[in-house]
């Protein structure tokens, strides 16, 4: 492969990435008929067509969205062979990438990046708050170091996971519904009181529907909520009961704003995973962090 079709691929990877010519032209600082020309050499070249044009803009075509999977990967090298060089030429310095979910930056990583951060002053430390699966695109496009998921979710082959905290999921109310709850319930009975649950497409959420599920239980929520936070907020309120992490919540329920409500049926306890690329290799910055949980 020659530079001038070095320069086509990474037009490719742009346009495929935005998903229309014009945003790739702002993001390569070029006009967007040169991106067009660009394409059509590649095009030209590779014997095929690798876009279907939309009115929206472009989407990939079945041979195109199989070299862009390379194309994608080789990539995110390239930029981590770029952050790998800048950090060597300064040792104290460097950046970490980590993508979380509020919940976890909040109430589990805070700890860490505050013991980082006293060890490497001169580190960036770049968070960005996410679901689990879209810190796995970022992971896999090399815009994340480091991520940082809730457990269980299936993964691929190209990604290295390893388990750093362990979780317990129970349900809580305030002390409004405590006396009502007096013995064990099941989840029969705890689906006639109201429900508060996180939003639907969320882990924790799949997670807490298939327990009801695997139990032949139909429910509809009262509240749907966007954090753990307001769960307990709401929960503490009287507003209903409450699905929550007990491990992100231990002050107020030593304080008694919410109480544990007993069921009779197991909640399978969760995990924190700590999730990299496989085969791609830390910057010292980002391994420095992974060192935290694992050594």
């Amino acid at each position: 492969m020659n530079e001038q079709n070095f320069e086509h691929y990474k037009v490719f990877y742009h346009v495929a990435k935005e998903g229309q010519i014009s945003k790739a032209a702002k993001v390569l600082f070029i006009s967007q008929p040169a991106v067009s020309q660009s394409i059509k050499v590649l095009e030209k070249n590779l014997d095929g067509k690798l876009f279907f044009r939309t009115p929206k803009g472009v989407t990939l075509t079945p041979e195109g969205k199989a070299l862009y999977e390379y194309v994608e990967k080789a990539y995110s090298y390239f930029i981590s062979g770029e952050r790998k060089f800048k950090e060597l030429q300064d040792q104290e310095g460097g950046e970490i990438r980590i993508g979380a979910s509020d919940t976890l930056c909040s109430h589990y990583l805070i700890d860490y990046l505050k013991e980082y951060h006293d060890m490497y002053p001169k580190v960036k430390i770049h968070v960005f708050n996410k679901t689990t699966y879209e810190i796995i695109d970022l992971l896999k496009k090399g815009e994340v170091d480091l991520g940082f998921i809730n457990l269980p979710v299936q993964l691929d082959s190209s990604l290295q996971i390893q388990s750093v905290e362990v979780l317990q999921d129970s349900f809580v109310c305030s002390k409004k519904y405590k006396d009502l709850i007096k013995d064990k319930i099941s989840l029969k009975e705890l689906r006639e009181y109201p429900l508060l649950l996180l939003e639907k497409n969320t882990n924790m959420r799949r997670f807490v529907d298939q327990i009801f599920i695997k139990h032949d239980v139909l429910y509809e929520p009262e509240f749907e909520l966007g954090s753990i936070d307001l769960l307990v907020k709401f929960a503490s309120a009287g507003f209903g009961i409450s699905f929550i992490t007990k491990n992100f919540v231990k002050k107020e329920l030593e304080k008694k704003e919410i109480f544990v409500v007993d069921i009779k049926e197991d909640i399978p306890k969760r995990a924190i995973g700590m999730v990299k690329i496989k085969d791609r290799p830390l910057s010292n910055s980002a391994n420095h962090f992974y060192t935290l949980f694992v050594s």
